[in-house]
C-alpha cells in the first residue's frame, strides 16, 4: 500500500484552526451560561451569596452598556439591580435604581419595548414604597403602571400589588374585591405562578374577614407554589398560613408555618423577609419582656421608616414637573410670540385697510376735483365759444345801428366783459415746469396803475414737492381772490406772503380795500370748497374800511 505524503505545514494549519474554534464556542457558551446564572441569582436566589454576586455582575453590566450607549440594556440591568436590592431589604438603593432607569427611558424615543419596561419599573417602585411603608406613593406608582399597561398578565400583577397595599392598610374589603377580580382573570391566563400569588392573597384577606373559603384557598396557593418551586411564593404562603392559625389561637401550627417561612427567607437571602419571619415568631413568644421589646422595636422601626423615607421618586416627579413647567413656559412663550405675530399682522392689515381707505378716498377726491375742473373748463369754453361770441356779434351789429341807445350798448359790453372774464378764469390751466414763475405772472397780471401787487418768497418755494392737484387748486383760489379784489375791494395795495411750516404751505393774502361783510362772503364760498377738497383750510378776516385778509394752509 502506498501512502500519500501530507504536507507538515498543512497539518499544522489544520490543528491551529481547530484550536481557534474550540475556545470561541467555549467562551460564547460561558457568557450565555454566566448571564443566565446571574439572572437566576437575582430572580430566584438559591444561596445567600447569590444576590450579592448578581448585584455586582449587573452593576458592571450597566456601566458597560452605558459606555456603549446601549440604553435599553442598561434599563434592564437597572431593573434587576432594583429587584436584587429590594430582596436584600435596601429599599432606598432599590428606589434609586428605579428612578435612574425612568430617567433613561424618558430621554429616549417612546416605543412598545420602552412602554413595557416602564410598566415594570412603576410596578417595582410600588413594591418598594409598600415595603417602606409609604402607601400613598405605592398606590400612585401602581396606578401609573396600570395606566400604560397593555397586557392582561401585567395588569393582573399590578392589581395584585395594589390590593396588597389595601391589605397592609387593613382595608380588607377593597383588597378582597380586587383579588377576587384578578383571580378570575388569572384563571384565563393559565399562569400557575400568577394563580398561586393571587389565590394566596385572596385567602389571606378572606381569613381576616372570617370567610369559610380562606383556609382552602391558602392551602391551594401553597400547593401551587410548592409544585412550581417558586421560593418567594412559598415564603408568602407559609407566612399567610402562620398568620391564619395565629388569628385562631393555634400557636403550634402558627409556629410551624412561621419557622418554614423563616427557613425560606434565609434560603432566598432576603433580609427583609427574614426580619418579617423573625418578627412573626417573636409574636408567639409568651415572655412579656420579649413582647414589649417587639412592640417597641416595631414602633421605632415604623417611625424611623416614615421619618427617613428618602423618596427618590418624589425627586424624580419634581424634576419631571420642572421639565413640564419649563415645557409649558416654552409653549407659553411660543404662544405669546404667535399672539404678538398675529396681533402685528392684524395691526398691519388694519393699517393697510386704513391706508387703502385714505388712498382710495384721496384718489376719489382727486378724481372728483379733476372732474369739477374739467366741468368748469368745459363750461368756460362754452361761455367763450357760444355766449361771448354771440354777444359780441349782437353788440357789433347794434353799433352800426344809429337808433340804438349808447347806454344799452354799454350794458351789453359789460355783459360781454363778464362772460369773457368767466371764460378766462375757468379756462384750462397748463401748468409749467416753473410753477412759481407761472403763479407770479398770474398775480402780477392784476397789477395796474391803480393797484400795486407785492409777493414775498413766492419764487423761493420748492413747488416740485407739491402735487399737481394742489398746484391747480392754489392757482384757482388765488385767481378768485385777486378777481374778487379787483371787482369789489377798491384796494390800492395787495400783499401775498408765501411760507413753509414743516410739511405745510401757508399763504397769507392782505389788501387795503374797503373790506366786506363776512356773513355774505361775497362769493368766496367757492374758494373754501376748493381748499377743503384737498384737506386744506382757508380763513377770512375783514372789517369795513379796514381791508381784507385771507390765510390758506395746506
Amino acid at each position: 500500500m502506498k501512502y500519500s505524503k501530507i504536507s507538515l505545514p498543512l497539518v499544522f494549519s489544520f490543528i491551529c484552526m481547530l484550536g481557534m474554534c474550540v475556545p470561541v464556542v467555549s467562551v460564547a457558551q460561558t457568557r450565555i451560561d454566566s448571564s443566565r446564572y446571574y439572572y437566576d441569582a437575582i430572580i430566584n436566589p438559591e444561596k445567600p451569596e447569590n444576590l450579592p454576586a448578581g448585584l455586582n455582575f449587573y452593576l458592571k453590566k450597566k456601566q458597560a452598556h452605558l459606555l456603549k450607549k446601549d440604553t435599553l440594556s442598561a434599563i434592564s440591568d437597572l431593573r434587576l439591580l432594583a429587584i436584587g436590592e429590594f430582596k436584600i431589604g435596601d429599599y432606598y438603593e432599590s428606589e434609586n435604581y428605579m428612578v435612574e432607569a425612568l430617567h433613561l427611558i424618558n430621554a429616549m424615543q417612546p416605543d412598545v419595548a420602552l412602554l413595557e419596561s416602564k410598566v415594570g419599573l412603576y410596578n417595582q417602585l410600588g413594591r418598594i414604597y409598600r415595603a417602606s411603608k409609604n402607601p400613598a406613593a405605592a398606590i400612585k406608582a401602581f396606578n401609573d403602571a396600570l395606566a400604560i399597561s397593555q397586557k392582561t398578565k401585567d395588569s393582573i400583577t399590578i392589581l395584585n400589588n395594589k390590593a396588597n397595599v389595601y391589605k397592609d392598610e387593613l382595608d380588607f374589603d377593597n383588597a378582597k374585591e380586587i383579588y377576587a377580580l384578578i383571580y378570575m382573570k388569572s384563571l384565563e391566563t393559565q399562569d400557575s405562578l400568577q394563580i398561586g400569588m393571587v389565590l394566596n392573597n385572596l385567602g389571606y384577606v378572606q381569613s381576616k374577614l372570617n370567610s369559610p373559603d380562606a383556609l382552602k384557598n391558602l392551602i391551594s396557593a401553597r400547593n401551587i407554589n410548592d409544585m412550581i418551586k417558586e421560593m418567594g411564593g412559598q415564603h408568602a404562603s407559609n407566612s399567610h398560613l402562620a398568620e391564619y392559625y395565629l388569628d385562631r389561637n393555634d400557636t403550634a401550627q402558627a409556629r410551624a408555618y412561621g419557622n418554614k417561612a423563616l427557613e425560606l427567607a434565609r434560603t432566598i437571602n432576603s433580609s427583609s423577609l427574614t426580619l418579617d419571619a423573625l418578627s412573626f415568631l417573636m409574636r408567639l413568644d409568651e415572655n412579656p419582656i420579649t413582647k414589649e421589646y417587639k412592640r417597641l422595636a416595631d414602633s421605632i422601626s415604623n417611625a424611623k421608616q416614615l421619618a427617613e423615607n428618602k423618596n427618590a421618586y418624589l425627586k424624580y416627579n419634581v424634576a419631571e414637573e420642572q421639565k413640564k413647567t419649563q415645557a409649558s413656559q416654552l409653549e407659553q412663550a411660543v404662544e405669546s410670540r404667535k399672539r404678538i405675530t398675529y396681533q402685528f399682522l392684524a395691526l398691519f392689515i388694519f393699517l393697510l385697510l386704513i391706508s387703502s381707505y385714505f388712498f382710495y378716498r384721496y384718489r376719489y377726491r382727486k378724481a372728483k376735483i379733476e372732474e369739477v375742473y374739467k366741468t368748469e373748463t368745459r363750461i368756460a369754453k362754452k361761455v367763450h365759444d357760444e355766449v361771448a361770441n354771440d354777444i359780441y356779434k349782437v353788440m357789433t351789429s347794434l353799433e352800426n345801428n344809429p337808433k340804438i341807445d349808447t347806454g344799452i350798448l354799454d350794458e351789453i359790453e359789460k355783459i360781454y366783459s363778464k362772460t369773457r372774464d368767466i371764460s378766462r378764469e375757468n379756462s384750462v390751466i397748463e401748468l409749467n415746469e416753473d410753477y412759481g414763475q407761472q403763479l407770479n405772472d398770474l398775480l402780477l397780471g392784476y397789477k395796474n396803475e391803480q393797484v400795486t401787487v407785492v409777493t414775498r418768497n413766492l419764487l423761493k418755494m420748492n413747488w416740485e414737492e407739491v402735487s399737481e392737484i394742489n398746484k391747480t387748486t392754489i392757482y384757482r383760489v388765488l385767481q378768485e381772490l385777486m378777481t374778487n379784489m379787483r371787482k369789489h375791494s377798491m384796494a390800492s395795495t395787495v400783499a401775498l406772503i408765501f411760507a413753509r411750516e414743516g410739511s405745510k404751505i401757508q399763504i397769507k393774502y392782505r389788501d387795503n380795500g374797503i373790506g366786506c361783510d363776512l356773513f355774505k362772503k361775497n362769493g368766496l364760498q367757492n374758494t373754501e370748497t376748493r381748499i377743503t377738497s384737498i384737506n386744506g383750510t382757508i380763513s377770512f378776516a375783514s372789517r369795513k374800511d379796514d381791508g381784507f385778509n385771507a390765510t390758506i394752509i395746506l
